[in-house]
């Protein structure tokens, strides 16, 4: 009697493996949380003058809580490493390789995470896409031996998405104040800080 074929165990989703190897490869392809942070800073310290590092480092901790986010990062290191390696196939390899200007799917995969705080990430994402200022001027290196064709543009729509982020919770912190109807979400977060608030001692 032959062997019966062992059944395969069906595919389920693993969020915390996903989230903790979307960590792990920013810090094995040399790109920390308080860089990106630092590019937050560039982006929103003109409008909002008493924004801290550690608010920053949050938001950006945010932006890559997302699944999605998560999927892209995974997906564009990994065809960086590949291209490193020299395993794509012509004439993918050399686009990838040379950054080629003509080659735009990297920015298409930046685009998924920069829409996930809303449309004015765009405009974030295009200005320090333009200047590279920080961790982006160091990935866009082209004399380390590495490949961040994919990474840079990431790192950047990371930094412009949490910048989204803290501009609708600002708005939304500012209407709470002046007491104007708001969403469910900011109405959520207005009686926390209430409740934060009756906590502490008089």
């Amino acid at each position: 009697m032959a062997d019966e074929p062992i059944a395969k165990i069906p595919y389920s989703l693993n969020s915390k493996a996903v989230a903790d190897a979307t960590k792990m490869w920013l810090n094995k392809r040399g790109v920390n949380l308080q860089e990106i942070a630092e590019l937050v800073m560039f982006l929103q310290k003109k409008y909002y003058p008493n924004l801290t590092m550690e608010e920053c480092v949050h938001n950006v901790e945010m932006v890559l809580s997302k699944r999605e986010v998560q999927n892209a990062v995974l997906t564009g290191i990994q065809l960086d490493m590949l291209a490193e390696e020299g395993k794509l196939f012509p004439p993918l390899q050399d686009m990838i390789e040379n950054d080629e200007g003509l080659y735009g799917v990297d920015e298409i995969l930046a685009f998924s995470i920069v829409n996930v705080y809303g449309s004015i990430g765009f405009t974030n994402y295009g200005y320090v896409d333009k200047l590279k200022p920080g961790v982006l001027e160091r990935l866009n290196d082209k004399n380390t031996g590495q490949i961040h064709t994919f990474l840079d543009d990431i790192v950047g729509a990371v930094a412009a998405a949490a910048s989204s982020r803290i501009a609708h919770r600002k708005q939304a912190e500012r209407e709470i104040d002046l007491e104007l109807p708001h969403s469910p979400e900011a109405r959520e977060e207005a009686a926390r800080k209430l409740a934060e608030h009756e906590k502490q001692p008089e």
